[in-house]
């Protein structure tokens, strides 16, 4: 029973890392000032898919039903179209904000300090710029549980099968939720270190590392879309 259980929290941190998961995060991470909120971001994409995760797999345990594969490809064409969103407002962010670095020298010594020239204003960052309390990620957490919802139903299913009764299911599930939260958590902050190491030092790098989340979000998005969508005949009927 015990091997069974921890094989959920380890498929859980392993499930965190899929490509669609890694690129919905990077995106997020685009929006982040700093490494604490970026493991906050990625926590809470983890919290909103281990909440869709105890439903589907509540209704399985109960229901000792599967849940319809046409349904369940329509939940990740639309991770498709959700991850083309993501992709273009990194973009859309990066065109408005016009991110550059300045090197200026007080006192002898030297700082470094990021400006924004939003709205045709420059400098609209301030020198001295000063954090405020950040409030809860609620749009990572619906990104989350969008992930969710679209591709983790099949994966309980097949894992659940090993189980024998409903306490080792939903401790299966509790523990495959903490080690996603956990996994996301952990990978949102790598994820983040390239893009503080640039803001200390190159516009160019800083932008060109966001330039290629955006776009790579919207490449996997688009993928998908394709795949589910045309191939497999969602969008056209076939």
């Amino acid at each position: 029973m015990f091997s069974v259980i921890f094989l959920g929290f380890l498929i859980g941190m392993q499930h965190a890392m899929e490509a669609d998961h890694v690129a919905a995060v990077a995106s997020l991470a685009t929006r982040s000032r700093s490494l604490a909120s970026t493991a906050k971001q990625g926590a809470a994409w983890g919290a909103g898919h281990a909440l869709t995760l105890a439903l589907f797999g509540g209704l399985v345990l109960v229901m000792d039903t599967l849940v319809p594969e046409r349904f369940a490809q329509g939940l990740e064409l639309a991770v498709g179209f959700m991850l083309v969103l993501l992709g273009f407002d990194v973009l859309r962010r990066l065109i408005r904000d016009r991110i550059h670095f300045h090197l200026h020298r007080h006192d002898s010594t030297v700082h470094f300090h990021a400006h924004s020239h939003t709205g045709g204003q420059a400098h609209a960052d301030d020198l001295h710029h000063h954090d405020h309390p950040e409030s809860f990620p609620l749009r990572a957490m619906l990104v989350g549980m969008m992930h969710g919802m679209a591709g983790s139903a099949a994966l309980i299913i097949l894992a659940l099968n090993s189980v024998s009764s409903i306490t080792q299911g939903v401790l299966y599930i509790a523990l495959f939720g903490a080690g996603s939260i956990l996994g996301m958590a952990l990978l949102a902050a790598v994820i983040s270190l390239p893009l503080r190491f640039s803001a200390r030092g190159f516009t160019w790098a800083h932008n060109g590392l966001k330039a290629s989340v955006g776009l790579l979000t919207i490449g996997l998005g688009s993928k998908l879309i394709y795949e589910l969508g045309i191939v497999q005949g969602l969008l056209t009927g076939a």
